[in-house]
Parts: C-alpha cells; sequence; structure tokens
C-alpha cells in the first residue's frame, strides 16, 4: 500500500496511533474535517484485533460483558481452561485491579448504566459508515444480514431473559423463533436448538480485514499518510500540549494527536499523563475455507460464547474470552472447541484446511469504550476499549472524535466514555 505524502488540505495536522478499524475510521473522519493526517502503527492496517474477528456490526449489543451474578462464576473461570470465560493462574495477579471493577460494574444499576451508554453510541452507528464506504466504493463490504441469537435449552433461554429485557428496554428490534421456525429458517443447523432470537438490524462484512485495508486505501488516496512505525513516546509544548509524536523511525510533529492502538493503548495514554483500566481479552477463531456447509444467517449462543460468521473467504467460528495478558502463548485447545462445537451445530461440516487465529480484544471492564479528550493536553484525544463492539463502532467513533477535536458538541452525553470515568 502506499504510504501517501500526508499534504492534502491547508488545515492543522493530527497524527492517529493505530491503523485497526478504530483508528483508520477516526483517521477517515479527521481528514473529512480538513486535517492533514498521518496514521501510524507498527503493522498493517487491520492487522490487529480487526483481522480474525467475527465480521458482525452488531446493533443489537447493548448488554455488557459484566452482568449480576457473574462473581459466583469466577472460581470456575479459574479452574474450566475450556469455558467460553478464562482467567489465567499466572496473570491474575495483574488482573486484579480490573477484575475488581469488573465486578462491581455487575451491579443492576451499574448494568443499566453501561446499558444505555452503549446503546447512544450504537444507536444508526451504521449510518456513519455510508460516506466512508461511498468515497472508498465499498458499500457492498457491508451487507445487513441479521444475526440469530440461539439457545440449546430452555434453560439457557430462561436464563437470559433478563438481559433480554435489558434489549427491550434499549429499543432493540427483535423476533422470537422456536425450535420449528429456526429450522425453517437454517435447515443446515443439527436440530439441538430450543430457541431463537432473530435480530433483522445486525450488519456484516464480507471481510473485516479486507474492509479496513481498503478504508485505509482510501485515506491514502485522499491525501493521507501511512506510517508503519512503532510510537514510543511524545514530545510536548510548555503548555503540556502534544507537540510530536516519537517513533522508532522518526518525530512526527502534530497539531492533535489521538490514540485509537487497541489493546496497546494503556503505555500511550499512560505517557500522555493518564491512565485506564483497559486490559486484554484473548479471543480466538477458526476459518473453514471450504466449509461445504454454512448457515444462512450469522449465529451466536451466549450459551457457549461464540459466533458462527459465513463470510466471503469462508466460515470462520470466533468467540471465548481469555485473560491472560499479551506474552503468553495461546492455547489452542480452545481454538479446537470452536471446531468440536462447529462440527457439532454443522453435520457434515468440512473443516479440511482450517486456519486458527488469536488476537487481543480491547477490553475496560464496563464494557464501555473510552471516546474522550485527554484531561492534561486539549489536543490529545482518546478512542479504545470496544471489546467485542469494535467493528460496528469504527465509523461512530471516528465521527464522535472528529466532533471533540474540532470542538464540536456531540449529539450525545460524552461523560460515559471518559477515560478517566473510574
Amino acid at each position: 500500500m502506499s504510504q501517501g505524502t500526508g499534504q492534502a488540505g491547508s488545515g492543522p495536522s493530527a497524527a492517529v496511533v493505530g491503523a485497526g478499524i478504530i483508528g483508520v475510521c477516526c483517521a477517515l473522519f479527521l481528514q473529512r474535517d480538513g486535517y492533514r493526517v498521518t496514521l501510524i502503527d507498527r503493522q498493517g492496517p487491520g492487522e490487529g484485533a480487526s483481522f480474525g474477528n467475527g465480521s458482525m456490526l452488531t446493533c443489537e449489543a447493548v448488554v455488557p460483558v459484566q452482568t449480576p451474578g457473574i462473581a459466583w462464576r469466577v472460581p470456575a473461570m479459574l479452574l474450566d481452561p475450556l469455558g467460553p470465560l478464562r482467567v489465567r493462574w499466572g496473570y491474575l495477579p495483574r488482573l486484579v485491579p480490573w477484575l475488581t471493577r469488573f465486578l462491581l460494574e455487575s451491579r443492576w444499576p451499574r448494568v443499566e448504566a453501561a446499558s444505555i451508554a452503549l446503546a447512544n453510541i450504537l444507536d444508526r452507528a451504521l449510518d456513519d459508515f455510508d460516506p466512508l464506504l461511498r468515497r472508498a466504493g465499498a458499500e457492498a463490504e457491508v451487507r445487513k444480514t441479521g444475526f440469530l441469537m440461539v439457545y440449546e435449552s430452555e434453560a439457557g433461554f430462561r436464563r437470559a431473559q433478563p438481559l433480554i429485557d435489558l434489549q427491550r428496554r434499549r429499543g432493540v428490534q427483535m423476533e422470537m423463533l422456536d425450535a420449528d421456525a429456526l429450522r425453517a429458517r437454517e435447515p443446515k443447523l443439527a436440530p439441538i436448538f430450543a430457541r431463537a432470537i432473530l435480530y433483522p438490524e445486525v450488519a456484516q462484512a464480507l471481510d473485516v480485514f479486507r474492509l479496513v485495508q481498503i478504508l485505509a486505501e482510501s485515506f491514502v488516496a485522499q491525501g493521507g499518510s501511512l506510517l508503519r512505525e512503532e510510537v514510543r513516546d511524545f514530545a510536548f509544548a510548555s503548555d503540556n500540549r502534544v507537540a510530536a509524536v516519537l517513533t522508532d523511525l522518526g518525530r512526527h510533529a502534530c497539531d492533535t494527536v489521538v490514540i485509537a492502538a487497541g489493546a496497546w493503548s494503556r503505555p500511550l495514554v499512560r505517557r500522555l499523563g493518564s491512565d485506564t483500566l483497559l486490559d486484554t481479552e484473548r479471543g480466538y477463531s477458526v476459518l473453514m475455507p471450504d466449509p461445504g456447509v454454512v448457515p444462512n444467517t450469522p449465529l451466536y449462543s451466549t450459551e457457549r460464547g461464540i459466533v458462527f460468521s459465513p463470510m466471503e473467504i469462508g466460515l470462520r467460528v470466533a468467540g471465548t474470552v481469555e485473560m491472560g495478558g499479551y506474552d503468553a502463548p495461546p492455547d489452542w485447545r480452545r481454538a479446537e472447541v470452536l471446531l468440536t462445537h462447529a462440527r457439532r451445530w454443522l453435520p457434515g461440516l468440512n473443516t479440511e484446511g482450517v486456519e486458527r487465529w488469536m488476537g487481543f480484544r480491547p477490553s475496560m471492564p464496563d464494557s464501555v469504550p473510552v471516546i474522550s479528550g485527554s484531561p492534561r493536553s486539549d489536543n490529545a484525544f482518546f478512542a479504545f476499549g470496544h471489546g467485542h463492539g469494535g467493528i460496528g463502532l469504527g465509523a461512530r467513533t471516528g465521527r464522535l472524535i472528529g466532533d471533540l477535536a474540532s470542538g464540536r458538541q456531540p449529539n450525545i452525553d460524552m461523560a460515559p466514555y471518559r477515560v478517566d470515568r473510574f
């Protein structure tokens, strides 16, 4: 990919750190506002968490990960290495501050508040992609497919009722399906499901890695500069404003800086005088390039914590959460669990040539992303911590960062997304 010149326009300069879906969208919206934007990442566009995820743009995801009663399940997380939510013993001491806040945020009043905050940024979030996709000639890369939440047991469906009610309070559109209606809609599925919920407004990227690359190419074509460098520090002016981004290869002066480095954002935020309880969820996926049998609609199971996503490049099964930091090697048994469920759900599935992947989701303990100005430097902005919802919230986050950086008042209350909210 060409680096571009970075000299389009005559407005102020901006440096965006991070070239995943969030960073690329922030760069594009700043560019629309007349900024001369440099996008910096040690990896290529989309090569981080954007690469191997489930590709869903989930407008129904108003239920945070932390929910009432989860405290009672923490011992099981520590004991079951293959469960849908796992904490590695060796990482537990470092995770204690994050986990403590996570448990505090699992009380119903806090869950309700997090749900409202998620609903506010998810509302019409897909619309913000439209100008970016049109400019890139990529309208066909995202399609509205709907989404099926499936339940293997009536007991599992009953346990989910408080969370379904939470979605109803947020105005999420849904349609209840019994076992017969599900079989009529998804005849290739094994007849092992008792219930399902159809969310008709959910969209999907045909290939999310390709989508991020296309958007990055559009950014470069409009004069943006794309640098493959590792950001290590910042230079400051006498008034605490950021004067330059310092990388392993050089110094890049800027009038504005945005930190959108996903799970790697916390050290950079500290350099800018703030801290945050950001941690990483290690997520796994498997891709079957020639599955032979695929569902008609993307599927998700809260009981198993996995998503089935039919894509142009094959069938991807993704999910589970492992809290274990960056350094521990992948536990590929967790990918094998995904394959086990895939074979059980889709009889006749071809798993030859399967590709396994593990990535790092940037996770906040209240499941609400940071979309915020810096309390210390008034020309620094933060956009990270999107957890499982980064793809769908990419364009909305970019627009909100554009508003904050340009001094416009966003159309929602931004307090729930502040970096210093805890």
